[in-house]
């Protein structure tokens, strides 16, 4: 069969080249729609609940509302798994689904559920699903600021009110839709409200309650349809609008009257604009900000997006009121770039060099420049599977590409035709056109089978990462694909094009000289190669021990999931005593910020503090995500400075500022961690239990330990307790005594201090709530509040009220500050990053520590989350599949030979290839990762292939001759060439990923290191 292909492919040599400028064109049209971003998207498909609580503290907050939401989810189908966070005014539910499970299937099950318990929530509760998003969804930050001397049309200088209008009524409505967006939020500003605040002395004075002024500003507030009527033929419409419009309107609101006197909301009340009670701020460079946030729909590519929305906002910035614009902070896309940058990077030079090797080795520059044709061609039917088959050009499906290894069976088939061409024009001078086709036909048939075959098993040892699931299957998956397509387009293209190229490209004479290049290697391989046959034990024993050798080594090396993606971007998280309140927040921010802008490697800093308008990341005022945006390396004043010294001189400066603790993480590794396990950092430690304080106290003395284990660092507890929280607890026998009810004082208290709505004050199409709310200085002064009057019946007080402080009892009380629950049990994190050693030995040191050295009580019970969850399920899976691969592979060697005996020869190539591996990565100071050990899978199908030619020909020598010791030393020196060339270009493919410091470049350099270090020793071995 595979005669019958290779020479109808000869003689149909023009089609075949017009077939494969089709390929090109098809690739190229495909290029321009390939997805390109940063790395794959890895977050598990899962759905948020926000449920806005104001009021209602932690455990009101667990009791009331995460419990039903989290019991009404239970069996939900494809469901995985729950987890939740309580926190004051706020339950957050998260539900997570099995792999492959459509979201918008998922949305459709968790509205259906909501639906059915909202009787069972609080009334006025109202749980929202958070937007259809990822972790790689936070694409685009800007900020909304205006110049120092630009003023508003009232001729009053731009504050944070009018910024914040202007995000959430001019740039936010217009970049909500842009193709890709689902969600812009808001951090920081302030939200207008048209604000009524009551005094309590003149409320007193004129008798006027607080249900009186409410009810009158609801019953004044709104506009009435009325049907039509129909008069002398047409047809009017009927309405009575009594909507109020400006502060005049809401002040000469009547509330009731005295005497025939009116009293209206100006006599015992002042209107004016004023602000929401906050749960979140925004800061920039020092100072605050509004800060706006763009989210990708889920499934979008990043890059693209992030464009178009950089590309709206600079029309936007054309709208804007003089003065005022609209800065990017953050944009993606400047990591997908300087990440596709690597990768191109990595992918040119790799090709350059292995057309120099196929040059220098083969001696004819038009047999180079066919073999590295294949490179260009194979490329682009790779770009077209990807994008048929939905995969984004990212640094995991790009990173394992090496071009030296795609153009392997192509230089096989043209080494071997030239060989054979050289051999046939030094005898008979110029061969005619039919004698140079038999000649390639025969060239390509006699080693076209080991090609293909070993092109096959290097394919195949790529089918068991397939095998991966949940977040290291989303990692990997596109690598392997990816590669796969790539491998199976050059074996195409080996069995096809490369023949018909030679035989329609190499005319004239074919000189076969030995280059100097050749003659020097045989030089230096002959006696090698006689020596080692004469001493076969002495190697065979040494090979063994070199195995046994790099076995004890790789047992001896540390561990990691995937290096960690260096994005360029650093965020500081800030943690401060719980209960510290947003302006105290937002003062130490700046304090922060100004310390970090005084870095000169520092080209930016902005941050987020709490809980944005869209729950999506909720934190306490207490809390702050601190986003620096590095200057470009070439800008610093050491452009060779490591980053980690950068970071310890941060933090050095940083622990000078008291009240503060942080962590050190990355934009994007932020969002990942904490969507995928809830946990931000790469370990944590959870302990599961009941008891609030028992988690506290065992958690500590968790902490404590881990603190303690080299190479811990950011380690912390969750900040479950310590939320000062003043009560005022209804005094019942007091009430009863007056015929009060709890409720009368509680929406006294709520409305006082809290605020109510009593409906919108429309301008256009904005709207602002109406509020009652007390003066901001009577609102902290608990005894002013003390004084508020409550209306009484009249035969229960001579003055027909009682007082606030009569009715009540006021304390201060120490409240938890979160409750966090997985799956309906309550759960505290302990959680740490890891630096200077590799996370599988420090999480193995932790679990020892934690078993030999914490007292778990009896109920409770410790799981591991975080970046280590990802490392352990991948090397269990692989643990299992690797040996199976290799096993079938075996097998394949074994179908191709018929003999054990042969198949058993090749197979050595995979452990002495190994070895290589392991000792490259040692001695580059590399943990063993699963980037590692897919360079590990692919190493084997390499060591495989130069052994498959190796014997093969050795095989066919002996069978000619007889003898076995000269067809090993003929055979040998003849497929020393071929050998040798794949080997090198193979290598030098991956020597730009190993050696390239740039951004992303950290991922694929342990892949590159195993994969040089194994193809050096398993062609030294094999040869």
């Amino acid at each position: 069969m595979l005669e019958f292909i290779i020479r109808q492919m000869i003689r149909s040599r023009w089609i075949v080249m017009m077939a494969a400028l089709s390929i090109c064109a098809f690739g190229v049209w495909s290029f321009q729609n390939l997805p390109i971003d940063a790395v794959p998207d890895i977050t598990n498909v899962q759905v948020q609940i926000n449920t806005e609580a104001p009021g209602y503290s932690p455990l009101e907050s667990e009791q009331r509302v995460t419990f039903p939401i989290e019991t009404a989810l239970a069996g939900l189908p494809k469901l995985s798994y729950t987890r939740s966070l309580s926190a004051y005014g706020l339950s957050q539910v998260t539900v997570v689904f099995e792999e492959g499970t459509d979201i918008y299937f998922a949305r459709n099950l968790v509205n259906s559920r909501l639906g059915a318990i909202k009787n069972q929530l609080p009334a006025g509760l109202e749980p929202e699903m958070g937007p259809i998003s990822s972790g790689l969804g936070e694409i685009f930050m800007y900020t909304v600021s205006a110049e120092e001397d630009a003023v508003q049309p009232n001729g009053q200088p731009y504050d944070l009110f009018a910024l914040r209008e202007i995000q959430d009524w001019i740039i936010k409505r217009q970049l909500i839709l842009v193709d890709g967006v689902t969600e812009v939020n808001t951090s920081g500003g302030f939200e207008k409200q048209y604000h009524v605040t009551p005094d309590p002395a003149k409320m007193l004075r004129w008798g006027i309650t607080l249900p009186e002024l409410l009810t009158a500003l609801w019953d004044n507030n709104i506009n009435q349809g009325a049907g039509y009527i129909e008069r002398n033929g047409q047809q009017l419409m009927v309405r009575s609008p009594g909507q109020l419009e400006t502060i005049s309107d809401i002040e000469n609101v009547s509330i009731l009257s005295r005497n025939s006197i009116p009293i209206r909301v100006k006599d015992v009340a002042d209107v004016a604009i004023g602000r929401e009670l906050r749960t979140g701020a925004g800061t920039h460079s020092g100072e605050e900000a509004v800060i706006g946030t763009a989210f990708m729909l889920l499934g979008e590519n990043s890059r693209t997006v992030s464009r178009q929305v950089a590309q709206k906002l600079e029309e936007i910035n054309t709208t804007l009121p003089d003065g005022v614009v609209a800065q990017v902070l953050y944009d993606r896309t400047v990591l997908v770039d300087n990440t596709i940058a690597t990768v191109e990077e990595n992918l040119v030079i790799g090709a350059l060099l292995v057309v120099v090797v196929l040059f220098l080795l083969l001696g004819n520059l038009r047999a180079a420049l066919i073999t590295a044709t294949v490179i260009p061609i194979s490329m682009l039917a790779t770009i077209t599977g990807m994008v048929e088959a939905g995969v984004s050009a990212n640094l995991m499906s790009l990173g394992a590409l090496d071009f030296g290894l795609i153009v392997d069976g192509a230089v096989i088939i043209v080494e071997n035709s030239i060989r054979r061409l050289g051999m046939a024009t030094h005898g008979q001078g110029v061969l005619n056109l039919k004698e140079r086709l038999q000649v390639v036909f025969e060239a390509t048939n006699e080693v076209i089978r080991p090609s293909l075959f070993g092109v096959a098993i290097i394919t195949l040892v790529y089918i068991p990462i397939f095998s991966l699931t949940g977040i290291e299957g989303k990692m990997f998956h596109p690598m392997a694909l990816t590669v796969i397509i790539a491998l199976l387009s050059a074996m195409i293209l080996s069995l096809t094009f490369v023949p018909a190229a030679v035989a329609l490209f190499i005319t004239g004479k074919v000189s076969e000289k030995k280059n100097p290049i050749m003659r020097g290697a045989e030089w230096l391989y002959r006696p090698v190669l006689q020596a080692a046959l004469r001493f076969r034990w002495l190697m065979v024993i040494a090979a063994l021990a070199s195995v046994g050798g790099a076995g004890w080594l790789a047992s001896t090396m540390g561990s990691e999931f995937i290096p960690q993606l260096d994005e360029g971007d650093v965020t500081v998280q800030a943690l401060r005593p719980p209960g510290t309140s947003l302006q105290q927040s937002i003062d130490m921010q700046d304090i922060l910020e100004r310390r970090l802008m005084s870095f000169p490697e520092v080209q930016d800093v902005f941050s987020r503090i709490g809980t944005p308008e869209i729950a999506s990341d909720p934190m306490p005022p207490s809390i702050s995500d601190t986003f620096v945006i590095l200057k470009p390396r070439s800008e610093w004043p050491d452009p060779f400075r490591e980053k980690g010294d950068l970071l310890e001189e941060w933090e050095e400066t940083l622990e000078e500022l008291p009240g503060q603790i942080y962590e050190v993480t990355q934009p994007i590794q932020m969002r990942f961690n904490e969507l995928i396990s809830g946990v931000r950092s790469d370990l944590g430690v959870m302990l599961f239990g009941e008891d609030l304080e028992q988690l506290g106290a065992t958690g500590q003395e968790i902490l404590e330990v881990v603190q303690g284990i080299e190479g811990a660092a950011d380690a912390r507890i969750e900040q479950t307790d310590g939320l000062p929280m003043l009560t005022l607890t209804p005094k019942r026998e007091v009430l009863s005594r007056y015929g009060l009810s709890v409720k009368d004082v509680q929406h006294l208290i709520g409305t006082a201090i809290g605020g109510e709505s009593v409906g919108l004050i429309y301008e256009g199409d904005r709207r602002f709530p109406l509020v009652v709310r007390l003066p901001e200085e009577i609102r902290p002064d608990m005894d002013r509040i003390g004084r508020l009057p409550i209306p009484v019946p009249a035969a229960a007080s001579e003055t027909g009220y009682v007082l606030l402080s009569e009715v009540v009892k006021t304390e201060l009380v120490s409240s938890p500050n979160r409750i966090s629950r997985e799956n309906g049990q309550r759960r505290i994190v302990v959680s740490a990053n890891v630096r200077g050693r590799d996370l599988g030995s420090f999480v193995a040191e932790v679990r020892d520590a934690i078993d030999s050295q914490i007292d778990i009580p009896d109920g409770y019970f410790v799981e591991y989350g975080g970046t280590f969850e990802q490392l352990e399920s991948a090397s269990q899976r692989l643990s299992l599949v690797v040996p199976a691969t290799l096993a079938l592979i075996f097998g394949l060697l074994l179908i191709a030979f018929g003999s054990f005996r042969d198949a058993l020869v090749i197979f050595t190539g995979v452990p002495l290839a190994l070895t290589g591996g392991v000792l490259a990565l040692w001695l580059r100071d590399m943990p063993l990762s699963i980037t590692a050990g897919v360079g590990f899978i692919a190493l084997s199908g390499i060591a495989v292939l130069n052994g498959l030619v190796m014997l093969s020909f050795i095989k066919t020598l002996w069978q000619e001759s007889g003898e076995l010791v000269p067809s090993i030393i003929d055979g040998a020196m003849t497929r020393l060439r071929p050998v040798l060339m794949t080997a090198l270009v193979a290598s030098l493919g991956f020597i730009p990923m190993a050696l390239n410091t740039g951004i992303g470049a950290e991922v694929q350099r342990p892949l590159a290191t195993v994969v040089i270090g194994g193809i050096v020793s398993s062609t030294l071995l094999t040869l």
